[in-house]
């Protein structure tokens, strides 16, 4: 059985050995929300927390992880890379190769700040689910997780992992322990939004399914508030490459069509889609036709995992 109180300790220790600074990659996430409090711990005013605004967030998420962070006794550094990661991604269609441009991109920029701070070591959230999907030895590779797969083999700076043999719920536990008002929240990719549009990443297609997924969590979130669902442990959705004929008014419509994607998991290995009720998906549905012009149709993804994934990419 996990012991959270002993992994907090052993962790910390582990952390006391790194001698001279280091930096820890920030998201908002419980991961690495966990990863930068015992690292806080362990090393005070040598842990320097890093968030990189790729252009690839949810509506609203910087300035959410800039108050997040304003309230943890952390230096806190904003990098601003969305011109950065949005040209990077021109013409990219593959979700792999997606993936590992952004995977390098953030270590570029993690260790340009390292030698502003004179650190040595970042620290990831890096959790069991990333390095087995990413596979290496016997695994076969699912999905190259950013901070796994997607990592340079010149990386100029060392990883450190004290999350890495744990599973979601166990990191949730830790993040409990130690008091974190991110414990329960959503997962959301480290690629971003990159892995929710089907194809090319464009500014027009990060708008259409920015204001999707934003549409997707206001309204489960108003459902389970007054009770009418329980929580799903991820709910988002998915822009897909394709077009197809609708009609407004009396008006022929040629648009793309959006995948809300729901699921119940625990450690994220497995997951079964949330039966939600057909009026909430009604909702949903005509919020985002309504609100999105350039959507005219609404799908649900009724996979488990397997035989699909969480994300679509």
């Amino acid at each position: 059985m996990f012991d959270v109180e002993k992994f907090v300790k052993e962790a910390i220790e582990e952390l006391k050995k790194l001698k001279g600074k280091a930096i820890i990659a920030v998201s908002g996430g419980v991961d690495s929300s966990v990863a930068a409090k015992l690292g806080s711990m362990a090393l005070g005013k040598n842990l320097t927390a890093v968030y990189v605004d790729t252009g690839l967030m949810r509506k609203g998420e910087s300035d959410f992880v800039k108050n997040l962070y304003g309230k943890m006794n952390l230096k806190f550094v904003f990098v601003d890379a969305k011109k950065e990661f949005l040209e990077a991604l021109k013409g990219i269609v593959d979700p792999e190769e997606k993936r590992k441009i952004i995977g390098e991109k953030f270590i570029r920029i993690f260790e340009r700040i390292a030698r502003e701070e004179k650190a040595e070591y970042l620290i990831q959230g890096t959790i069991a689910p990333d390095w087995i999907e990413s596979g290496g030895g016997l695994r076969d590779t699912i999905k190259s997780h950013h901070n796994v797969g997607g990592l340079p083999k010149d990386m100029k700076i060392k990883i450190v992992e004290p999350l890495r043999h744990l599973y979601k719920d166990e990191v949730r536990k830790v993040a409990r322990f130690l008091g974190l008002e991110v414990a329960e929240r959503q997962p959301f990719p480290g690629p971003g939004l990159a892995v929710r549009i089907i194809g090319e990443v464009t500014e027009e297609r990060l708008r259409i399914v920015r204001e999707a997924c934003s549409i997707v969590e206001e309204e489960i979130e108003k459902a389970h508030k007054e009770k009418l669902i329980d929580l799903p442990w991820q709910y988002f959705a998915v822009l897909l490459p394709v077009k197809s004929v609708g009609v407004r008014g009396d008006v022929r419509a040629y648009g793309y069509t959006i995948a809300v994607r729901c699921v119940d998991s625990v450690d994220a290995m497995t997951a079964n889609f949330s039966r939600l009720p057909h009026d909430l998906l009604e909702r949903i549905a005509t919020r985002i036709t309504n609100e999105i012009r350039e959507v005219n149709r609404v799908v649900y993804d009724i996979s488990n995992k397997p035989p699909a994934t969480i994300e679509w990419e």
